[in-house]
């Protein structure tokens, strides 16, 4: 399931949406540097209604005739196990993760909740820290000379330890 699909059942879980305002909820997520268009998101909430993810009504609104998805039971229980089984790039991409944590809460159990959590920890423990170069392999932060890239990498190390220092408090992990 892509990022488009995850946020379409996440932000559906939280109450009905008509396109408009569902796209709109996915930019400021994503921020507005990340624009989804009409046809990307018709497509995706067709097929969730063919599939029985989403439900649809169609409401006059000003005068204006309106479709309005709202989650069905399969649908949420698609998103949940799509939550439970996050994996690979949806854990290590930094923006595709954000999408998935937004929407951890909707796992309804808290053990499931934990171990997606326990992933990302598990994550941030390995050799994240390092910058990659063009499929050369890691490069020694403690080598790097230009000071932009120094930067970059202070600033990352610095998002890395806020996170995992809220990964430890969250799961209770002793240290």
């Amino acid at each position: 399931m892509n990022i488009v699909e995850i946020m379409t059942l996440g932000f559906l879980s939280e109450e009905p949406l008509c396109g408009y305002r569902l796209r709109k909820k996915m930019e400021q997520l994503q921020g507005y540097n990340r624009a989804f268009s009409d046809g990307t998101l018709h497509s995706v909430t067709s097929k969730f209604v063919k599939a029985g993810y989403l439900g649809e009504a169609f409401n006059v609104v000003n005068g204006r005739r309106l479709r309005e998805f709202h989650l069905e039971p399969a649908g949420r229980e698609k998103l949940i196990e799509e939550l439970k089984s996050t994996s690979g790039y949806m854990l290590s991409d930094i923006t595709k993760w954000a999408v998935v944590m937004s929407f951890l809460s909707v796992i309804p159990d808290v053990a499931d909740r934990n171990a997606v959590l326990r992933r990302r920890l598990d994550l941030l423990d390995s050799d994240v820290r390092r910058m990659y170069s063009d499929g050369e392999g890691p490069i020694d932060n403690e080598s790097l000379t230009d000071k932009y890239r120094i930067a970059i990498t202070e600033i990352h190390d610095a998002e890395i330890a806020a996170e995992r220092a809220w990964l430890v408090k969250e799961l209770g992990v002793d240290e």
